[in-house]
C-alpha cells in the first residue's frame, strides 16, 4: 500500500495543480469506498477553492473555506492530475474538476481508500485525533519510543507500525528501519534499551527521507500525480528479499508474519 513517502510524494506532486484552484464539479462514479463518499460532497465543494494541501500520517487534507476534505489512498489508491476529459477506467471512482480545466482523479481498485468531509478542525476528526507524532518531526526520538514501549509485550515492529505511536510508518519502511538499526523485528518492544531506540528513531527518519528523495517506493499500485512510479524499491535492503543474501553478512533473509504483515529481516545482523 502507499506509505508515508508515497503519500507525501503525491501531495508534493499535485499541490501546484490544485492550490488556489476553484472546484467546478465533483464527479462521483462509485462512492462505495471504505466508507461511503458523503452524498453532499459535490454540493459542498463546488465553488470552493483549495486553500491548503497538507498531510497528517497517511491522510491528505484538502483545506477549503467551508471545511476540509480528508482523503486516504488505502491499499491501492492513487491520485492523478489530468488535463482534458480523458475517459475514466474501471477503478476511477471520483474526479474533482477545477476552473482551469484540470481535474484530479481518484483511482482505487480495492476500495480501501476513503474520501470524507469535516466542517471542523480536521486534526480533531476521529481518524486523526489519536495519531502519534509525525516520524520526521522532532517529537519522534529515542526517549519518546522508549517511554511508550515500557511494559509492552508486542513485537517492536508492530509497535512502531501502530499509528497511535508513530503516524505513518508502514510495513515496508518498518522492515527497512529495523534492519538499519540492527534490531530483530520479533523482539518485544518493552525489552529494548533506550540507546537502541535512539538509533531506531534516527533510522526511521533516515529511511523515510531517502524514500522521499527517490519519490517513494515503486509498487504495482502506486503512481504519483504525474503517473510516474517512485524509485526507492531498488535500494530496499530486506523487504521482499526472502531467501536472498543479506547485503552485509550474506546470510539468507528470513520472513515471517507479524501483525498479519510479512516481516523480512537478517537473523545475523538484527539481534
Amino acid at each position: 500500500m502507499p506509505e508515508l513517502p508515497e503519500v507525501e510524494t503525491t501531495r508534493i506532486g499535485i499541490a501546484p495543480h490544485v492550490l488556489g484552484e476553484t472546484v467546478t464539479d465533483v464527479i462521483i462514479r462509485d462512492g462505495r469506498l471504505r466508507w461511503p463518499v458523503p452524498k453532499q460532497l459535490r454540493k459542498t465543494l463546488v465553488g470552493a477553492s483549495i486553500r491548503k494541501l497538507s498531510r497528517r500520517g497517511k491522510y491528505l487534507l484538502f483545506h477549503t473555506e467551508p471545511g476540509c476534505m480528508i482523503l486516504h489512498l488505502g491499499m491501492s489508491g492513487s491520485l492523478r492530475i489530468l488535463t482534458g476529459e480523458i475517459p475514466p477506467e474501471k477503478h476511477d471512482h471520483v474526479d474533482f474538476v477545477f476552473a482551469s480545466g484540470t481535474r484530479l482523479r481518484f483511482r482505487d481498485p480495492r476500495r480501501f481508500g476513503c474520501i470524507l468531509w469535516t466542517a471542523g478542525d480536521p486534526l480533531h476528526h476521529d481518524l486523526l485525533s489519536k495519531l502519534g507524532p509525525e516520524p520526521l518531526s522532532d517529537d519522534l526520538d529515542g526517549d519518546y519510543l522508549f517511554r511508550k514501549a515500557r511494559k509492552r509485550t508486542q513485537s517492536v515492529k508492530t509497535f512502531i507500525m501502530d499509528s497511535r505511536i508513530v503516524a505513518g510508518v508502514g510495513n515496508i519502511y518498518a522492515n527497512e528501519a529495523l534492519f538499519a538499526a540492527g534490531i530483530n523485528p520479533n523482539r518485544k518492544a518493552g525489552r529494548i534499551t533506550r540507546e537502541r531506540y535512539e538509533k531506531l528513531a534516527v533510522c526511521i527518519k533516515d529511511v523515510l527521507k531517502k524514500a522521499l528523495a527517490k519519490g517513494g517506493t515503486t509498487l504495482r499500485d502506486f503512481v504519483n500525480g504525474q503517473g510516474e512510479p517512485g524509485y526507492f524499491r531498488m535500494e530496499l535492503q530486506v523487504y521482499d528479499r526472502a531467501g536472498g543474501p543479506c547485503f552485509i553478512c550474506k546470510s539468507p533473509i528470513k520472513v515471517n508474519r507479524l501483525g498479519q504483515r510479512s516481516t523480512f529481516y537478517c537473523p545475523v545482523c538484527q539481534t
